[in-house]
């Protein structure tokens, strides 16, 4: 029986490539937005990543774009809490989304972004897909659903890239998978596949850079 939410398959030759190509031209840092006033021109796809503090993000960012400090890792859960846009050579821009779920910022500065961050994700005609990171070793949480429920009355199509795979053991992970699987079948903007990573190993990143351009 197929499972629901499957893993994504590994990219065919031709969608492969297309990736490899994205990603190995020239990715620069375009803007970092606090208000919705600041967001550039909605001229091209866009994508997003969203994730809580310490998913991973940021270095699943820089695994995907071959550089080592294009998204800055922070140690400080909610540091960056811009909205950072990348630009692409011919392709979509790349959104990275501040960390939530964070509980070491003032309340007036988690607020203010919530609202930043509630607004981009109804508001932007553009983007055509967010990625929620989800950590393999954690599963979805409370804090993930808030998103994915905020993406669902948006719909806006997401799509859960699980992170740090290689840190977790086979028999736990499909503990995990199932978690997911489960809460997944609830949110009907879902996009019915998962993508498993590791930003270490490289495990994911061939498949995840072929879904992004595949992207129109």
């Amino acid at each position: 029986m197929m499972l629901p939410f499957p893993e994504a398959e590994t990219p065919d030759d031709v969608s492969r490539e297309a990736g490899r190509k994205l990603f190995a031209a020239p990715v620069e840092f375009l803007k970092g937005v606090v208000a919705m006033d600041g967001l550039p021109a909605p001229d091209r796809v866009e994508i997003c990543f969203a994730g809580r503090s310490n998913v991973g993000k940021s270095s699943l960012i820089n695994a995907l774009t071959n550089r080592n400090r294009l998204a800055r890792a922070s140690n400080t859960p909610g540091r960056t809490q811009e909205v950072n846009f990348f630009t692409t050579t011919g392709g979509p821009y790349l959104v990275d989304l501040p960390g939530y779920g964070f509980a070491n910022a003032p309340v007036a500065v988690v607020e203010k972004w919530q609202r930043l961050l509630k607004a981009y994700l109804s508001g932007r005609q553009n983007l055509r897909r967010a990625f929620v990171l989800v950590d393999s070793r954690h599963g979805i949480k409370a804090v993930d659903e808030e998103i994915m429920t905020l993406l669902d009355k948006a719909a806006v199509t997401f799509q859960v890239v699980m992170t740090k795979t290689d840190k977790v053991k086979e028999k736990d992970r499909a503990k995990v998978l199932t978690q997911v699987r489960e809460k997944l079948s609830k949110h009907p903007a879902a996009y019915p596949e998962l993508v498993l990573t590791s930003s270490e190993k490289g495990q994911g990143i061939e498949t995840l850079r072929a879904i992004i351009a595949g992207l129109d």
